[in-house]
């Protein structure tokens, strides 16, 4: 049941990135730097590798999410909202601005990036200890 819990916890946090990042696609390529043509789209166009990166990753990161809850006890639903929103916002999040701040990164892009991080961490946390 366990791997059902981390492919299902990727998926969502997986989706509500498209969401995040389709809402806030203009904010977060103006911070980005993203370079566009001149019908406003990103030039070159979207690597379909890095979709399946980005899912990959996730993967990893529900995974040892799944791992560290089953150490910690944590296995209930609150707990796991709690676990997630705390991986997300004190690890996650940080390690984003310090990157972004020493690559001299635009605060909103750490914003965008970091609330992004921060959700997804929470929702992963919720869908993991669902069942």
């Amino acid at each position: 049941m366990d791997i059902l819990n981390v492919i299902l916890a990727t998926v969502v946090a997986f989706g509500a990135g498209a969401v995040w990042y389709m809402k806030l696609a203009e904010p977060w390529m103006a911070a980005a730097g993203i370079r566009r043509g001149a019908e406003g789209k990103p030039q070159g166009g979207m690597d379909p590798k890095v979709m399946v990166l980005t899912f990959v990753m996730q993967l990893v990161v529900a995974g040892m999410m799944r791992h560290v809850f089953t150490l910690g006890g944590i296995d209930t639903v609150g707990k796991g909202l709690v676990a997630g929103l705390g991986i997300g916002l004190f690890f996650i999040a940080p390690w984003i601005a310090l990157n972004y701040a020493n690559a001299m990164r635009p605060f909103r892009l750490t914003l965008i990036d970091g609330g992004y991080a921060t959700l997804a961490c929470t929702l992963m946390g919720i869908v993991l200890t669902l069942f």
